[in-house]
């Protein structure tokens, strides 16, 4: 939590996991809550203006093309760029199967796209559909990212890797973030979400890097962008 003008502001970093979702928020300064829950709708308050919330997982579609945001971040990333999928337009996204998807993708952009990437459809289908609901922000955050500006560049060290995990956890340890012991299987996606915290702090404090710095829109009107 922090205090911005007089006024409490709740921050909290999602990140998914097997079998769900995982939430990691500032209780107090310095220490971290975990929770973690099936769906967002059971794990975040709907109803709280108060909540700035960041999660790892692509918001807003193109129509047509790829999305800017992935492109840019790519190019950021270095050594960790393959973290970050190229996200192919909504019309994709509707489609039954990874096979028919890939075909609509290069009607649509002239290239197909990876069944890593597929994989996400069915929570990216939910963070859209939350994001149309919800009533407090929610924004895109890259994990990698996050970790690199704590760092002050690209982690060479994969988070697959135990020497990547550890430096993870000591990257946010100097940030003041104490992550509390999770079992070893959740261990990488609770470090994911605490640094998507660390950015929503810095969006809820006006500091966070937007990129595109003019962001692209969706077709309601909503910004596609990523944060960090």
């Amino acid at each position: 939590m922090i205090t911005n003008a007089g006024t409490s502001i709740r921050v909290t970093g999602v990140d998914a996991c097997r079998g769900g979702w995982v939430a990691v928020e500032f209780d107090r300064p310095g220490v971290a809550a975990v929770r973690v829950a099936a769906s967002l709708a059971s794990l975040l308050p709907r109803c709280d203006p108060s909540l700035v919330v960041a999660i790892d997982m692509p918001l807003g579609l193109a129509e047509s093309g790829w999305r800017e945001a992935d492109l840019l971040a790519r190019g950021l990333l270095g050594p960790r760029r393959s973290s970050v999928f190229a996200i192919p337009p909504r019309a994709v996204w509707a489609e039954p199967d990874y096979a028919a998807a890939s075909r609509r993708c290069r009607e649509l952009t002239g290239k197909g796209f990876s069944a890593q990437t597929w994989g996400l459809r069915v929570k990216l289908l939910e963070a859209n559909a939350y994001r149309e609901t919800c009533r407090h922000r929610l924004y895109e955050v890259h994990p990698e990212l996050s970790f690199g500006a704590m760092a002050g560049g690209p982690l060479w060290e994969s988070k697959h890797t135990a020497a990547g995990r550890g430096l993870r956890r000591d990257l946010l340890d100097a940030a003041g973030i104490a992550v509390p012991a999770v079992p070893a299987g959740l261990l990488g996606d609770v470090l994911d979400a605490a640094a998507v915290a660390w950015s929503a702090r810095r969006i809820a404090a006006g500091r966070a890097v937007t990129i595109p710095g003019r962001p692209q829109a969706d077709a309601r009107g909503r910004e596609i962008a990523i944060r960090y």
